[in-house]
C-alpha cells in the first residue's frame, strides 16, 4: 500500500520546484494534496482525479491562507501534513543589512518566515482534531554561515524558521504533532536559475561539494516525505542537512 494513503497534505510552493517534487511524490504515495503557490499551476499534476487541489495564492497573506486551508478541510476532510517549501531569495535585491532595503527586509521575513505562521496557525487546529499530524519546514544551509556575498534578511529568515520550528515542536508534542527543518543545501532548483547561464559557476559550487555534485529536488523531496512518514515518528524539533557533506568540511 502507498505510504500516505488516507493522508492530507498542505504543500506550499508547489508551483514549481522542491514543493513541486514535493506535492507529486506525496500524490504518487496515495496522499491528497493541496498544492499553494503564487505561481500559475505547472501544466502536469499527477495523481487521480479529485486527488489534487491547486491554489494559486499568497502566502503573505494569512485570509488567503486560511481560505485554502478551508478548503483541504471541507473537501479532502481534514489535514494531516504540512510541507512549508515556498521561499524566496532575492539576489538582486536582498544584501547585508547595513544597507539592505527595509522594505525589502520585511518583504523577505514574511514570504520565508511569517508565511509559516500563517500556513501552521490555519492546520494545526484540524492536525489536533485529526489526532496528530507532521510538519516540515524548509530553512537552508545559509543561515548556519557568513557569506561575502550576504543576503541578511534570507538567512534571518531560515535562521528563524529552525527556532520557530522548535518552539512549535514543544508546544505540540502533546497533541502528537511533529514539526522538523529541513536545510538544503546548493540545489538545481528554480531558486538557482542563474546557474542556466553561468554553468559553470553551478559546477565550482558541485566541486566544493564532498559527495562531488549539487542536490536535486528529488533528494529535497526524499528527505521531507521521510520526515513527514510514520517512519520519522519519534523525530520533532529538530534539523535535517540534505547538503551533500558540505557542512561537514574543515
Amino acid at each position: 500500500m502507498p505510504e500516505f494513503t488516507d493522508k492530507i497534505a498542505f504543500v506550499t510552493g508547489a508551483g514549481g520546484g522542491m514543493g513541486y517534487r514535493v506535492a507529486c511524490d506525496l500524490l504518487a504515495q496515495g496522499a491528497r494534496v493541496l498544492m499553494f503557490d503564487i505561481k500559475p499551476p505547472p501544466d502536469a499534476v499527477p495523481g487521480k482525479p479529485g486527488q489534487s487541489i491547486y491554489v494559486r495564492g499568497d502566502l503573505t497573506d494569512e485570509a488567503a491562507v486560511a481560505a485554502a486551508c478551508a478548503r483541504a478541510i471541507d473537501e479532502f476532510g481534514g489535514i494531516d501534513c504540512l510541507a512549508n517549501v515556498a521561499g524566496a531569495l532575492w539576489f538582486d535585491r536582498d544584501r547585508s543589512a547595513l544597507d539592505v532595503d527595509l522594505e525589502v527586509w520585511d518583504q523577505v521575513l514574511a514570504i520565508n518566515l511569517k508565511s509559516i505562521v500563517h500556513t501552521a496557525r490555519h492546520a494545526v487546529p484540524s492536525m489536533r482534531a485529526r489526532g496528530g499530524g507532521a510538519m516540515v519546514h524548509f530553512s537552508s544551509t545559509q543561515c548556519l554561515r557568513g557569506d561575502p556575498a550576504p543576503q541578511d534578511a534570507y538567512q534571518a529568515a531560515k535562521a528563524g524558521v529552525i527556532a520557530l520550528s522548535k518552539s512549535l515542536a514543544i508546544q505540540l508534542a502533546g497533541d502528537r504533532i511533529r514539526s522538523n527543518v529541513i536545510l538544503p543545501g546548493p540545489t538545481e532548483s528554480p531558486m538557482q536559475d542563474r546557474w542556466r547561464a553561468d554553468p559553470d559557476s553551478r559546477d565550482a559550487t558541485a566541486r566544493a561539494i564532498p559527495l562531488g555534485r549539487v542536490a536535486t529536488v528529488e533528494d529535497m523531496a526524499n528527505a521531507c516525505l521521510f520526515l513527514l512518514s510514520d517512519r520519522a515518528a519519534y523525530i520533532t524539533g529538530t534539523e535535517l542537512l540534505v547538503d551533500g557533506g558540505l557542512l561537514s568540511k574543515p
